[in-house]
C-alpha cells in the first residue's frame, strides 16, 4: 500500500489528491485556480485516485464496499476515504466518474506552446482494482452487463437501480511480474500482466463553461492510450497561460478498445516531468499539432479523435502523414505508402463518446 506521503516519492514536488486539489467528474477550465505552481522542466509526483470503489452506485463508502471482496481496512487508501466522505460535488448522472487532480501551472507556458508530459515512473498504490461495465456504455450497450446486482440511493432518498457489474481484480506476482487475476469458476482464472498508465492527462481549455471529464479532445483529457506507460511522452497544445495541467483515471492495464467500459481501474503514484516547448520550436519537432501527440522509446504516436470511429481513423492517418512530411521531409504520397506498409493503427478506446485511434510509427525506420 502507498498511502499519501508514505514510501517512495521521486519528484521534486509532491501533489496528493485531496478535496482541495481535485475535481470529480469535471476538468479544469481557464477559471480554475492552480493547486501547484512549478517551473518548466520540474518533476512532480502525484498520488492519483481511482473512482471505482467510491462512486454513488457503490455506496460512496470504500470501507463497506471493499469489505464485500474481503479487503481489510488497512488495505484501503486514506485519501479515497477522505474524498468519498467529503463535500466535493459529484453528480452521478451528469458528471463523469473520474477523480481529476490539479491543475498545475507551469511557468512560462502560453497559448500556442506545447506542453511535454514525460511519464517517469508509475507505482501501484494498492494490490487490487476493478473492471466495470454499465448499461448504456461500452462497446455493447444494452447487452452487457447481463445482471443487476446492486442498487444505490436516489437523490430523493429512495432507492435507484443501477445496472452495473464491477469485477474485483486482485493483483498477484507471477513469473516475477505483477498480474491481474480474473477467476471464472472451478478454480480457474485468467492471469494478465500489468502495464500501468494514466488514462487522463490534459491541459485546461479556454472556456468558462464546465468541462465533462469523459470525452477527450485537442486538450488531451481522457485519451486512454495504453502506450503512455513509464518512459513515454505526451505532447499537448497549450490553450491558457500556465497550461493548467491535470491528470487522473489511473489504470493498471487496458486492452485496445477498452470494450467493457473501463480498464483495470486502480490508483497510481505517478512521477511526471512537465516541460514547455515554445511555439517556434514545436512545429519543427512535431509538425502541425491539431490533436495531442505521443511517443515512446521506440515509436511515434500521432492521434485521431472524433465521435465517429471512421473519422477518428482518417484524422489519425492525416496526422501521421503530416508528421512524417513535416519532421522527416517525406513526400505526402510516400508517407501514405509507408504507413500502409509498415505502421499500425490501433483503436485507443470506443467508450468515451469521442473515440480514439493512435498510429504506431517505428523510430528505427528513420535513421
Amino acid at each position: 500500500m502507498l498511502q499519501p506521503k508514505e514510501g517512495r516519492i521521486d519528484g521534486a514536488h509532491y501533489l496528493p489528491t485531496t478535496p482541495d486539489t481535485c475535481l470529480w467528474g469535471r476538468l479544469p477550465n481557464r477559471d480554475r485556480p492552480p493547486v501547484l505552481r512549478i517551473a518548466s522542466g520540474d518533476t512532480v509526483t502525484i498520488d492519483t485516485l481511482s473512482h471505482e470503489g467510491i462512486l454513488e452506485d457503490q455506496g460512496r463508502d470504500p470501507d463497506a464496499y471493499l469489505a464485500r471482496f474481503g479487503v481489510p481496512g488497512e488495505r484501503i487508501l486514506s485519501d479515497a476515504r477522505a474524498l468519498a466522505a467529503s463535500g466535493v460535488p459529484h453528480d452521478y448522472d451528469e458528471d463523469g466518474p473520474h477523480v481529476v487532480t490539479g491543475p498545475i501551472e507551469v511557468t512560462g507556458a502560453e497559448p500556442g506552446d506545447v506542453l511535454r508530459v514525460e511519464t517517469l515512473s508509475l507505482l501501484p498504490r494498492a494490490p487490487y482494482g476493478f473492471i466495470s461495465s454499465r448499461h448504456g456504455y461500452g462497446a455493447l450497450p444494452g447487452e452487457f452487463p447481463e445482471t443487476v446486482p446492486d442498487s444505490g440511493p436516489a437523490r430523493d432518498g429512495g432507492v435507484r437501480a443501477y445496472n452495473s457489474v464491477c469485477t474485483f481484480t486482485e493483483v498477484v506476482e507471477r513469473d516475477g511480474r505483477p498480474h491481474g487475476v480474473l477467476p471464472y469458476g472451478d478454480g480457474r482464472a485468467a492471469h494478465f500482466p500489468l502495464a500501468p498508465f494514466l488514462g487522463l492527462m490534459g491541459v485546461a481549455t479556454d472556456t468558462a463553461d464546465p468541462v465533462h471529464s469523459v470525452p477527450p479532445g485537442d486538450f488531451g483529457g481522457n485519451l486512454d492510450v495504453n502506450e503512455l506507460q513509464a518512459g513515454s511522452s505526451l505532447y499537448l497544445p497549450v490553450q491558457v497561460p500556465g497550461a493548467s495541467f491535470y491528470t487522473g483515471d489511473p489504470h493498471y492495464a487496458q486492452g485496445d478498445g477498452e470494450v467493457a467500459l473501463t480498464a483495470l481501474e486502480a490508483p497510481l503514484r505517478a512521477t511526471l516531468r512537465l516541460t514547455v516547448i515554445p511555439r517556434t520550436e514545436a512545429a519543427a519537432l512535431l509538425g502541425a499539432l491539431g490533436e495531442p501527440f505521443a511517443e515512446t522509446r521506440t515509436h511515434w504516436l500521432p492521434l485521431g479523435l472524433h465521435e465517429d470511429l471512421d473519422e477518428a481513423m482518417r484524422r489519425a492517418v492525416r496526422a501521421a502523414v503530416g508528421f512524417l512530411a513535416a519532421t522527416q521531409g517525406m513526400p505526402r504520397h510516400t508517407a501514405l505508402a509507408y504507413l500502409s506498409a509498415a505502421a499500425d493503427f490501433e483503436i485507443s478506446q470506443v467508450v468515451d463518446g469521442v473515440k480514439g485511434v493512435h498510429c504506431l510509427i517505428r523510430k528505427a525506420d528513420f535513421r
